[in-house]
């Protein structure tokens, strides 16, 4: 196992707990930064390009029958093909997080559709669900199972909010374990069952599963009614006969304790699990390796990367698998530096086949990071990572194209989370639609000055109509703070008026004698 340092170029802040990164044809997307999609990425999709030593994130493209597809944090992800057979291959998302703070019950199915060499089209649908729906949850898996030429996604665990009627306005926002329930899902048709089994007593979230065939494992995982990381190891199975599936739990002996860890696959039937907790603020340093054959599972430990100094000492840490046998590593950055919220970047190779070249390995660096402070407090349960890999998943051999910084857009801050002003007060969490003509964004417009800068419509008291007026026409506009200065240098420079010689008359006429009065009294006098 080797560890290294992965410089950033760009977007650093985007990277946040809870991301998820997803692999089609060996190149490695990011999904679900904290916060809507900046205006350079409008979908929240970036491609994770590494190439000599150097991580940047390149904006994605969706096909214009997609729908919309929020940057989600911790939800479920699984790679899911009709049959094992197929060489089509599709992501699965569930659940998660909205920026603000929101729970998703959503199903959205993204596929790879068209590849060139400078950028990657996806296709997002949103999938409906009749039957036993899953509630909205995060942290919990989503699986892909194959049976008799057929498939079903299993999905277990996760957290939730407390109901509303339970809600008090100190626990507002508390979360509790989802039930116990396992669900089947049939993606083709959209129908979902929920089965329930004595040997899942409590709602798991953060555990790990593995599928293989028609068998899932979940290992580890989170109960916040006990406050417990029990030892467990469940197997599930599944049966797709004609008629009704069906379903079945064991409980193994051999289990571990942990939770949020990240699993990578390294061949057909390994896989490593990294990371994780074993306490509420004891990270768990050590690796295991997990043979699946056979219907059988094999958990060893094995032996653990040269952590650095600043992995050790570091509170949290956060991450996901890049794909073949590779963990991308995420700690906080340290607190006596100038910027105290920059995180450290790491690459983890576990073993399995390296998407990139010895060379271009990695190396590192920090940047600024918005991360919330109550999402990464230590004395509570990481939501860091929760992650599931399939013995399905590997993907071509396709070639990673070469970076062209040409082919980069405009990447500068118009980001709609911004302090656009002395006196904003826009926040990510408590936010909510102003104008009517916002949907899920805050409306902002460019102000003219200098080299130019957004600001949002709210808190410049624009008036709706004067919004829209504005955003429809190409006049300049000016931000409160600048509206002045900018009034000053557009006043025109004083100019003397043009002078104009009066034209001549075509003819002259005899000037017209008036005559005075003074003048008609001397000639009255002069007549009498």
């Amino acid at each position: 196992m080797s560890l290294q340092m992965i410089t950033v170029n760009n977007n650093a802040s985007l990277i946040q707990p809870g991301f998820s990164l997803m692999n089609f044809d060996r190149q490695v997307f990011f999904f679900g930064q904290k916060g809507w999609p900046k205006r350079s990425c409008p979908t929240g999709v970036f491609l994770f390009d590494v190439k000599r030593n150097q991580l940047k994130l390149k904006p994605a493209l969706f096909s214009k029958d997609s729908c919309y597809l929020p940057p989600l944090r911790y939800p479920a992800t699984c790679i899911f093909q009709s049959n094992l057979e197929s060489e089509t291959k599709q992501y699965i998302i569930h659940g998660g997080k909205t920026p603000n703070n929101e729970l998703s019950d959503k199903i959205y199915i993204m596929s790879a559709i068209c590849k060139n060499n400078k950028k990657v089209t996806f296709r997002c649908t949103e999938k409906e669900l009749v039957g036993d729906l899953p509630e909205a949850r995060y942290g919990h898996t989503i699986d892909a199972v194959y049976s008799r030429g057929k498939s079903r996604c299993i999905i277990f665990g996760g957290r939730s909010y407390m109901p509303s009627a339970q809600r008090t306005t100190e626990k507002w926002n508390s979360v509790i374990d989802c039930s116990p329930c396992v669900f089947l899902m049939d993606i083709e048709f959209g129908c979902c069952t929920s089965y329930n089994f004595p040997e899942l007593q409590d709602g798991l979230s953060f555990h790990v599963s593995i599928a293989k065939n028609d068998t899932i494992y979940i290992l580890g995982g989170h109960s916040l009614i006990n406050n417990s990381r029990p030892p467990n190891l469940y197997k599930l199975k599944v049966d797709l006969p004609l008629g009704s599936p069906a379903v079945t739990c064991t409980v193994l002996p051999g289990g571990i304790s942990i939770s949020s860890a990240i699993l990578t696959q390294t061949k057909s039937n390994e896989f490593v699990i990294v990371g994780g907790y074993q306490l509420e603020n004891q990270k768990r340093m050590v690796c295991n390796i997990v043979t699946v054959e056979d219907n059988k599972i094999e958990i060893q430990d094995m032996e653990t990367p040269d952590w650095t100094p600043d992995i050790k000492h570091s509170k949290l840490w956060f991450g996901s698998s890049m794909g073949d046998g590779t963990v991308f590593l995420g700690i906080p950055g340290d607190n006596k530096q100038a910027m105290s919220d920059a995180h450290y970047f790491y690459t983890l190779k576990c073993g399995g086949d390296d998407p990139m070249d010895e060379e271009q390995a990695t190396v590192s660096c920090s940047q600024t990071s918005a991360e919330d402070p109550g999402d990464s407090t230590p004395f509570e349960d990481s939501e860091e990572f929760c992650f599931s890999a399939e013995i399905n998943s590997f993907d071509g051999d396709d070639d990673i194209d070469t970076y062209n910084e040409d082919d980069e857009e405009d990447e500068s801050q118009t980001g709609y989370w911004i302090i656009c002003c002395p006196t904003c007060d826009i926040d990510i969490n408590t936010w909510v639609p102003f104008y009517s003509t916002e949907l899920n964004k805050p409306a902002m417009i460019y102000c003219s000055h200098g080299d130019g800068h957004w600001v949002h419509a709210q808190c410049m008291n624009l008036a709706e109509q004067l919004l829209i007026h504005l955003s429809e026409g190409s006049s300049k506009y000016f931000c409160n703070e600048h509206v002045e200065m900018a009034r000053g240098l557009q006043t025109p420079k004083k100019t003397l008026p043009l002078k104009r010689t009066p034209l001549k008359p075509l003819h002259k006429k005899a000037p017209v004698k008036i005559i005075t009065p003074a003048k008609k009294s001397f000639f009255r006098k002069l007549f009498d």
